[in-house]
């Protein structure tokens, strides 16, 4: 058997550091992007929008998950309430025919939230993969029936 993915304090408080650095430039890229001295139908307007957004909410679905996961490292959060505060929602390509509007540095903004998602996602799957099946709500279950029976 495998051992357990050890997703440590020091791991996300560094991915932590990063994804702050990285909604901060988010936040310069695209929120003066976006004016109202920009026409509404210009394409590179809808661009800045739609991919703003993606990016933005991103970037703040990682940080939830991270902040979720340091007050559970931290014993202030349940298993129960772990498993219930900490999916990461699933990432939202780029749409190619925006992205070709944006400028290169935006775009490789874009990309490196895109592979900091990626990554959260990653360790979130195989932490969870890991997991023992005492830390779940089943496993407990599981574990008070076997108690039960064990005992009758």
């Amino acid at each position: 058997m495998r051992d357990m993915v050890d997703i440590t304090a020091l791991i996300v408080e560094e991915l932590y550091c990063e994804a702050n650095v990285l909604a901060d430039e988010v936040r310069a890229a695209f929120a003066p992007a976006v004016s109202d001295l920009m026409p509404i139908e210009l394409p590179l307007r809808r661009a800045l929008e739609c991919e703003g957004l993606k990016t933005t909410t991103r970037i703040m679905h990682v940080l939830a998950w991270l902040l979720n996961h340091r007050a559970f490292l931290a014993g202030q959060m349940s298993d129960l309430q772990w498993e219930r505060h900490t999916n990461l929602p699933p990432d939202r390509a780029p749409a190619a025919e925006m992205m070709d509007l944006l400028d290169l540095q935006t775009q490789v903004l874009v990309a490196e939230t895109q592979r900091l998602h990626a990554r959260v996602a990653r360790l979130d799957r195989e932490y969870r993969a890991e997991r023992p099946a005492s830390a779940t709500r089943i496993g407990q279950i599981h574990e008070r029936l076997d108690r039960h029976f064990a005992q009758g």
